[in-house]
C-alpha cells in the first residue's frame, strides 16, 4: 500500500511561506543610507547608576557609522529611538567624513568632532539591558537602519555590547 505524503508536504511548505512573511525581523531590510549603526553598549559596565554625577550613563553608547566612501554626511536632524519611543534628535552639525563614527553616549559632557562624542545631555538611560529596537531615521523621517536585540540571543559573551555592521 503507498501512503501519500504530498499533502502534509504542501501544508508544511505554506505555513512555513506564510511564517516568513509574517515573521520577518526588523533588522532584515536593509535602509538606503549611508549612515548605520555600527554597535550599540547597551548594558553600561558595572552597576548601572543614572546619577548625573558619579553615574555611568555615559558608559552607555550607540555608535553610528558612515559606511560611504565618498559623501560626508551631516547627522544634524537625524534621530534616533527606542522601543519604548525614548528619543534623541541630533540638533547641531556633526559632519562624519566617509568612513567615520560617532559615539552617542548618554550623561552629560561636551560634544566633540574631534573626539568623535556627542552626550545626549540626559542621565538617564536609554537602552533595555535585556531586550530593546534601536530605531535610526534621516531627518526626511525616513528609516536609516534599525536592529532590535535581546541580550540572551545576541550578546553571547555577555560583555553587553552587540555589532551589527562592521
Amino acid at each position: 500500500m503507498r501512503i501519500s505524503r504530498t499533502l502534509p508536504i504542501a501544508a508544511a511548505v505554506a505555513v512555513v511561506g506564510v511564517l516568513s512573511l509574517t515573521a520577518v525581523p526588523a533588522q532584515a531590510a536593509e535602509y538606503s543610507s549611508a549612515l548605520k549603526i555600527k554597535g550599540v553598549q547597551y548594558d553600561a559596565p558595572g552597576r548601572d547608576s543614572n546619577k548625573c554625577s558619579g553615574g555611568n550613563t555615559k558608559d552607555e553608547y550607540l555608535t553610528i557609522k558612515n559606511y560611504s566612501k565618498t559623501a560626508k554626511v551631516n547627522l544634524k536632524g537625524y534621530v534616533v529611538k527606542d522601543a519604548a519611543g525614548n528619543k534623541f534628535t541630533f540638533t547641531k552639525n556633526h559632519t562624519l567624513q566617509p568612513g567615520d563614527y560617532i559615539k552617542l553616549r548618554g550623561g552629560r559632557g561636551t560634544d566633540s568632532d574631534a573626539g568623535n562624542v556627542v552626550y545626549r545631555q540626559n542621565c538617564n538611560f536609554i537602552w533595555n539591558n535585556d531586550k530593546d529596537t534601536i530605531y535610526f531615521y534621516k531627518p526626511s523621517g525616513a528609516r536609516a537602519d534599525v536592529h532590535s536585540y535581546t541580550k540572551r540571543a545576541n550578546d553571547r559573551d555577555g560583555n553587553g555590547y552587540i555589532t551589527y555592521h562592521g
